[in-house]
């Protein structure tokens, strides 16, 4: 094993090692941010949680007509 540093540079592969796993680091948060659940910084949307709101009281508008509710 210790042969393939004699073909290899281990300074060159550990700043490309380090180069790489920060890379996945940034884009591994960039997803998680682009989530609204996992989106530390803003929070949830608000269209999003006005739209659950919605949603609620229009089923409960049904219920409160008689009409069956759907979904």
């Amino acid at each position: 094993m210790w042969r393939i540093w004699l073909l290899f540079d281990p300074r060159r592969i550990l700043i490309a090692l380090s180069v790489f796993l920060f890379s996945l680091a940034i884009l591994i948060h960039f997803i998680l941010l682009s989530t609204d659940r996992f989106n530390w910084i803003e929070g949830p949307r608000a269209s999003a949680a006005v739209q659950e709101m919605s949603i609620g009281a229009d089923q409960l508008a049904r219920v409160a007509r008689g009409s069956p509710t759907i979904g």
